[in-house]
């Protein structure tokens, strides 16, 4: 990276730091995260770097190289510093046609804020074959590499989950993008070839799972765009948060009130993954509307207990789909889990094991489109693999938020692998694109 950024800043006795985060497939889990699930993730080879050099100036210049664009952005710090400390609104209207470089300038504003650092102009260089928009966490890589840049550039020190946390933050209250955290935490602690288990309720990390060396999870690009921030996602999120609400008010909490309880007092700890698939089907069910209008939740229950989630009094919302996903996500995340262990028994069998893995993903796969967040062309491709389950593929899913983006499928061996190549090829052909393989 050294030649390279001296080719676009020069040269200067300053030195250079430089920190990589990886992409990250999500295997099981996805939209489950904000509702406290466990979810699996799974790092990808496709990473972002970014180089950072200071630059004896009052500018943070930046230029970034991803996906075959190149941007620039520069600001003044002293534009920076004249924000008061915890004036999102105001970080927000720094990028109003530069949103990408909120990503970057935002760990920034968070690292003066929460670790009082004092801002100095900087060259910055970012590059990335991370794909944009295709639900393997280019934003959460990005924001992670930039976080261990400048903290190895200021000697800070951070503990647990505390970058990754920091990093959501940014994208959760300066991007405006209403991500859950695993992204972060799988860009930060996730290694290439295990799956990272975490219970997100926040950040509870589990052992890293070593695959069974014939267990191939492999993605395909659908070459639809996918957004965290876009309306549908948002609207399953909020969905999700009015249903638990609704079921708290059954378990006697006052709604209107709810973002005061501490959530060691609200039921379920305040998840709907810790709500039982069996109790969910006995107790609240047929209790919960299959849609509602947001001003008809506000007047009857008031508020749902998600800080980055609006309720829209106008939009019509998903209640009964978006409450019983993560209840039963996280129950196939449970299994999945098991099963992906069994695997590494050489006394059982492995087909069968990949069967029930497969019927897994098919479900989640299913519950993602009776959430709203299907699409065509992810259907599409989970239609393909169904279509050769006999030549060493065993199912797949749509990943992350959603609504486009990739699809993961299960392999074994090198035949599954072979097939999943095969049908990204066919798929490449038949819609005249080009799309990525993850491996």
């Amino acid at each position: 990276m050294k030649n390279s950024f001296i080719d676009n800043f020069g040269i200067s006795d300053e030195k250079i730091f430089s920190a990589i985060a990886h992409g990250r497939m999500d295997v099981m889990g996805g939209i489950a995260d904000y509702s406290g699930s466990l979810v699996l993730q799974m790092p990808i080879k496709e990473s972002t770097n970014v180089s950072i050099r200071a630059n004896r100036s009052d500018y943070l210049k930046i230029k970034s190289f991803v996906s075959h664009n190149e941007l620039q952005f520069e600001i003044n710090i002293n534009q920076i510093n004249s924000i008061k400390k915890g004036d999102y609104n105001a970080a927000k209207k720094l990028f109003q046609n530069d949103t990408w470089a909120s990503y970057i300038v935002g760990c920034l504003i968070l690292l003066k804020w929460e670790k009082n650092i004092s801002l100095e102009g900087f060259d910055i260089l970012v590059k990335s074959d991370i794909p944009i928009g295709k639900g393997v966490s280019s934003s959460a890589a990005l924001e992670v590499a930039t976080l261990k840049v400048f903290t190895e550039k200021y000697g800070l020190n951070f503990v647990g989950t505390e970058l990754p946390t920091l990093a959501q933050k940014v994208e959760n209250l300066i991007v405006g993008a209403p991500c859950g955290l695993m992204d972060q935490l799988a860009s930060y602690f996730g290694k290439y070839g295990f799956l990272l288990p975490i219970t997100c309720q926040p950040d509870i990390l589990h052992d890293l799972t070593h695959l069974d060396e014939s267990v191939f999870l492999v993605g395909i690009d659908s070459g639809v765009k996918h957004s965290v921030a876009g309306n549908e996602y948002k609207k399953v999120r909020t969905a999700a948060f009015m249903g638990y609400s609704i079921i708290a008010s059954l378990e006697g909490i006052d709604t209107k009130n709810i973002k005061n309880y501490p959530k060691d007092q609200l039921p379920y700890l305040g998840y709907l993954a810790n709500i039982t698939t069996s109790t969910f089907i006995k107790k609240y069910a047929q209790k919960l509307p299959k849609t509602m209008l947001g001003k008809d939740f506000i007047l009857k229950y008031g508020e749902i207990i998600d800080e980055i989630s609006q309720i829209i009094p106008t939009e019509e919302y998903l209640i009964y789909a978006a409450t019983k996903h993560p209840i039963f996500e996280n129950d196939r995340n449970v299994t999945f889990l098991r099963y992906i262990n069994f695997l590494k028994n050489p006394k059982l069998s492995k087909n069968p094991l990949y069967r029930k893995l497969g019927s897994l993903m098919d479900a989640s796969h299913k519950s993602y489109s009776d959430c709203g967040l299907g699409s065509e062309r992810t259907d599409e491709l989970v239609e393909m693999v169904n279509q050769n389950l006999t030549r060493g593929v065993f199912g797949a899913k749509i990943t992350g938020g959603g609504s486009g983006g990739t699809v993961c499928i299960l392999c074994k061996g090198e035949e599954g692998k072979a097939t999943a190549k095969e049908i990204w090829l066919n798929y490449e052909l038949k819609h005249k694109i080009s799309v990525v393989f993850f491996e």
